[in-house]
């Protein structure tokens, strides 16, 4: 069966405006690079508790913490096993929409993404770490 031009062109067209729609100016991507670096320098108590558990690969993985992935920052990455941990405090009550659409861009980007309560971590760091650490060995 021979494909006609005329009949993908519709198709490339779409597939077109999808990369383009996802594509950041330059200018977005220095401000949001900006934006990662403050967070980095003004962490909340529970992301500069978990990043003392985190960094150094001390879980088995490099992580990364504020690091910009599309036009999204995630709290932390492990790039080189695509699993993002993202501590939510209460401001993510308000964001429960936002939150969902994130999620899934970042799903579909291939990246897992563990969600932990700002409350776990600043009460409970070893059960945030287990959850951490239990996710990672999901990947196994």
């Amino acid at each position: 069966m021979k494909l006609s031009l005329g009949l993908l062109r519709p198709a490339l067209r779409w597939a077109r405006e999808v990369v383009m729609k996802h594509q950041l100016s330059a200018s977005r991507k220095q401000l949001i690079a900006e934006r990662a670096c403050t967070m980095r320098h003004t962490p909340t108590p529970s992301e500069a508790a978990l990043w003392r558990c985190l960094s150094r690969k001390q879980l088995g993985v490099a992580f990364k913490r504020q690091h910009p992935i599309g036009k999204y920052i995630a709290d932390f990455v492990a790039p080189s096993v695509k699993v993002i941990v993202e501590v939510d405090g209460g401001y993510h009550a308000s964001r429960v929409v936002a939150d969902a659409r994130r999620d899934l861009y970042l799903r579909r980007e291939g990246y897992r993404v563990v969600h932990i309560p700002a409350e776990v971590v600043a009460r409970q760091l070893p059960l945030a770490v287990r959850q951490i650490r239990d996710a990672l060995g999901q990947l196994e």
